[in-house]
């Protein structure tokens, strides 16, 4: 299904910014890298408005100034001035709310970069377990990763910058990211509740999972618990059953499906796993009071 979502990768986002940007000389745009030095989301915000679009490569965003409430591979986040941010390889973004005033520095990668930068060792942030994660930097932390960042940038605008050293750069850059993430990453772990690990390992299957798997006995096997045990945790800690989270991660897929494809019902159907169309038309009327056909239209 990935590939026939709305993609906006590092060709493509250059050609909508070209002419339209004012600030296009602080940013860097290649096949293989984007280093930008401004990001500006009131740019690009039609083309992600009620609109889930892949993202092909992996983007790290580092928030500067103002707040944006994005829907990341389904879910709703929060991202305000100090946030990090981290979309892997094809994620799924999709544009929500934002102040006018939203600023950051924003570094995207494809996976030939990525795999000459780091080598045969690759930092764990990034060995594809994560999807995506965010992380609030104090002052001092925001200030180190901004200044690889303009060291990263500046060596790009040299007309003979030498290939070698955008490489090693871009290693330094990830591998500090990798840093910061390990040391707040074992903090959260340690601090958080055995609840709250289980409903994080929930989501991360049911956003994986949900367009194959409809029931919560598959969930509650692949955690190693009770189906009746997992939705009690489930609900504690988010206040939704385990199946509204799976029902609602399913219909996300069917929506993109109706209207970012032209599959037929009977094809998405066979790739959702329902048993027959007319079940699938009856869940998604259930969950949004439209028929897949009047959604589409």
């Amino acid at each position: 299904m990935m590939e026939e979502l709305r993609q906006l990768n590092l060709v493509q986002l250059k050609q909508l910014i070209e002419g339209k940007d004012d600030n296009l000389a602080n940013n860097y745009i290649s096949r293989n890298l984007a280093v930008a030095r401004n990001v500006r989301l009131s740019l690009i915000k039609e083309q992600l408005k009620e609109q889930p679009t892949l993202m092909p490569e992996m983007r790290i965003l580092m928030i500067k100034n103002g707040w944006a409430n994005p829907v990341i591979n389904m879910m709703e986040r929060r991202f305000e001035v100090g946030d990090m941010v981290f979309l892997g390889t094809n994620g799924i973004l999709q544009y929500k709310d934002a102040s006018s005033d939203v600023q950051g520095i924003g570094l995207s990668i494809s996976d030939e970069l990525f795999s000459l930068a780091v080598g045969n060792r690759i930092p764990s942030a990034f060995d594809g377990h994560l999807r995506d994660f965010q992380m609030r930097l104090d002052p001092a932390e925001q200030e180190y990763l901004d200044q690889l960042h303009l060291m990263l940038y500046n060596h790009l605008r040299q007309q003979d910058g030498s290939s070698q050293v955008t490489l090693h750069l871009v290693s330094a850059f990830l591998w500090y990211v990798d840093h910061l993430w390990s040391r707040q990453e074992q903090y959260y772990r340690e601090h958080q509740s055995r609840e709250q690990r289980l409903f994080t390992d929930f989501i991360q299957l049911v956003s994986e999972f949900a367009p194959e798997h409809h029931t919560i006995d598959f969930y509650a096997s692949r955690l190693c618990l009770t189906p009746r045990y997992m939705s009690t945790i489930i609900k504690q800690v988010s206040g939704k059953s385990a199946k509204q989270w799976i029902d609602d991660a399913l219909v996300t897929r069917i929506k993109i499906d109706l209207k970012h494809t032209d599959k037929s019902v009977a094809r998405i159907c066979d790739d959702m796993n329902f048993p027959n169309p007319s079940f699938l038309t009856k869940f998604f009327k259930r969950m949004t009071g439209m028929t897949p056909k009047e959604f589409r239209q």
